[in-house]
């Protein structure tokens, strides 16, 4: 069992990328931004009590200096645990000044997170009470009729999130045909996933084709909030397929279930503001100080704590001399 004081743990974690990367809000420098919330995240990770190998990352060793797939995080300690991370969801967010971005990440034993290739992944999402109404084999109309069903609406108050691609614009003629709304976001499909939860959110649903490592991270929220979430590979390449085969994942077309994707209830699942969103408020700096705001919850006990911290800055400066230096 995962100690439950990590939570607050994973949420310093968080806040580290969150204040990496806000500073490069609307700089137009996506690459800055996430080497900065990925440096941080990762000098964090050094002083959380676990014994945590990165199953979700940057990438492969030889892609990624840090944070990539194999590598050893924290202090070395028990638990043994899988880490998945995004240091820095919505990458071109960040550089645009636009909303949604985050810093998030999911823990759990070791053995419980799928080890999700870095390729796309064809995904359903809802919240509690729409759990085990839909499925990625049923029909778009079908999926959505069960949606405002479970939710005790008009089929015309049904809100869905989809990706703005070209890839989704049958998807999104479709879901225009049942008289659902809609909302097409540019980037980040982790906060409308977990926003698809709360049913103040304004969302219902989140339907399309996104990255499998940000389903896996996704996945691990709704399992703490007993929403649901589907997903399904979606291989662009024969390399793709060879790929997800030597990860264990035999049969490309298996839709994966949350219990698939999340293989324990001890899971943790943190993720801070980057920029303001439905789901968490953006950084926010003062004279000397940053305000942050965190969503870190627990699946084991169900428990969802929503953070507020303010950082004096002159006491923890994130960089000194190029070189990140943080006392969270």
């Amino acid at each position: 069992m995962v100690e439950r004081e990590l939570a607050l743990e994973l949420a310093r974690v968080t806040e580290a990328a969150a204040l990496a990367a806000a500073r490069w809000m609307g700089r137009g420098d996506k690459e800055a931004a996430d080497d900065a919330a990925v440096t941080a995240m990762r000098v964090m990770f050094d002083t959380v009590q676990f014994d945590g190998i990165v199953v979700i990352g940057e990438g492969e060793m030889d892609e990624a200096p840090m944070l990539y797939i194999g590598e050893k995080v924290g202090m070395g300690v028990p638990p043994l645990v899988d880490v998945a991370v995004d240091p820095l969801e919505g990458t071109n967010i960040v550089a645009k000044g636009a909303t949604g971005a985050l810093a998030v990440l999911a823990v759990a034993p070791r053995g419980a997170l799928l080890h999700a290739p870095d390729m796309y992944m064809e995904k359903i999402a809802v919240g509690p009470r729409c759990k085990g109404r839909v499925s990625l084999e049923a029909p778009v109309r079908e999926n959505l009729h069960e949606v405002a069903k479970a939710l005790e609406k008009s089929i015309r108050e049904v809100t869905v999130v989809i990706l703005d691609r070209p890839r989704h614009q049958q998807l999104i003629e479709e879901v225009r045909s049942t008289g659902c709304r809609i909302k097409l976001i540019t980037d980040g499909d982790v906060s409308p996933a977990v926003a698809a939860a709360y049913e103040d959110s304004g969302v219902d649903i989140l339907l399309g084709i996104g990255g499998a490592p940000e389903g896996v991270i996704s996945a691990a929220a709704l399992r703490c909030m007993g929403g649901d979430f589907q997903g399904r590979l979606w291989p662009e390449y024969e390399s793709e397929i060879q790929r997800a085969q030597s990860m264990g994942i035999n049969d490309i077309n298996q839709i994966l279930t949350i219990d698939d994707l999340i293989k324990s209830e001890d899971v943790f699942f943190s993720a801070t503001g980057i920029t303001d969103g439905d789901l968490l408020r953006g950084v926010r700096y003062f004279s000397g100080r940053a305000v942050t705001h965190t969503l870190v919850m627990r699946g084991l006990s169900g428990t969802i704590r929503y953070i507020q911290a303010t950082h004096h800055l002159d006491k923890k400066p994130l960089f000194k001399d190029n070189k990140i230096r943080i006392r969270m």
